[in-house]
């Protein structure tokens, strides 16, 4: 049995929330052979080719890069098998065929954003907040065939505070997941750690954490205020949960709300028109603290105030 310094891993991830791990590992002392990234893509105003975080903290490091278009190239797989990787490790990656994952003798572990079983899927995080969970937390695991299905090796939770949102739990997350991933690779090593099928407790369902889209970002004001705080916070900062006004959509980053009766119609919109801006919801009202309206630059409803004309 190989040490932890010993073992051959290759790292697959492509954004920051990877670059903690990789980080992680490199500062433990792991050997990483070989950083397998997404191709560079133009972006920008002008379309100027964009090298991923994982990327720009590889060859910073002078570790070896690649950026296959496709993961079932031959000339891919047989560079890949050529670093005779004894482990791999994805985190924020794309799918992976099982030529690739089932490739070294320990296998591939990942590292996701959730307690699985719970909140499989491509946006954990965001659903978790969205859904008004207490906690969330972190998963390494062992990947097979179906997505996030894998045997587990360990699990972290953490908790959602009332003023979290998907861009600090993002953040959490991220150096939760690395120290647990170091641990997780330590423990493959020395054989102290034992793979445990996912299952769930008792008569609980299984909530999945599907990609976002457009129409899971439009603001329902029939629904309660508690819902729709958390929705704004389980997409804020980004993609950014919205309603109307008047004819232009407006991005809502963060909120409060006052549980209090009203006889306003949902979505009614109030304001002092210096101070506040709120809209009535089934139940209370939603206080904006900051937004985006189309066209305008992102501010604090103090200053959108200033200039706003209904």
């Amino acid at each position: 049995m190989k040490q932890f310094e010993e073992l051959r891993i290759v790292f697959f991830g492509t954004p920051e929330f990877a670059v903690a791990s990789l980080d992680a590992l490199v500062a433990a002392g792991g050997h990483i052979v070989a950083v397998v990234t997404a191709p560079d893509r133009p972006a920008g105003r002008g379309m100027i080719l964009h090298q991923s975080a994982v990327k720009q903290y590889a060859l910073a490091k002078g570790l070896p890069v690649l950026q296959p278009e496709k993961m079932k190239a031959p000339e891919f797989i047989e560079q890949l098998r050529g670093y005779r990787a004894d482990l791999q490790v994805v985190v924020a990656f794309r799918m992976m065929p099982e030529v690739v994952w089932n490739m070294p003798p320990m296998g591939t572990i990942n590292v996701h954003g959730s307690l699985l079983p719970q909140y499989r899927g491509a946006a954990p995080i965001n659903r978790a907040i969205m859904n008004g969970e207490a906690e969330t937390g972190v998963t390494t695991f062992k990947l097979k065939h179906e997505i996030d299905t894998g045997d587990i090796l360990l699990q972290q939770a953490l908790p959602i505070r009332r003023h979290d949102n998907a861009g600090t739990m993002h953040d959490k997350l991220m150096h939760a997941g690395a120290q647990l991933l170091v641990t997780t690779v330590k423990g493959l090593a020395n054989g102290t750690i034992e793979e445990s099928p996912q299952k769930m407790a008792g008569t609980d369902e299984i909530k999945y954490a599907p990609k976002i889209f457009k129409e899971d970002m439009l603001i329902d004001w029939n629904k309660p205020v508690v819902e729709i705080d958390d929705l704004i916070r389980g997409l804020s900062p980004y993609p950014a949960a919205y309603t109307m006004l008047g004819d232009k959509s407006v991005k809502i980053f963060s909120s409060d709300y006052r549980m209090e009766p009203t006889n306003a119609l949902p979505g009614t919109m109030d304001t002092d028109s210096t101070t506040y801006m709120r809209f009535a919801a089934k139940d209370g009202w939603l206080y904006i603290d900051e937004l985006q309206m189309e066209g305008k630059k992102r501010m604090e409803i103090v200053e959108f105030l200033r200039g706003y004309r209904d």
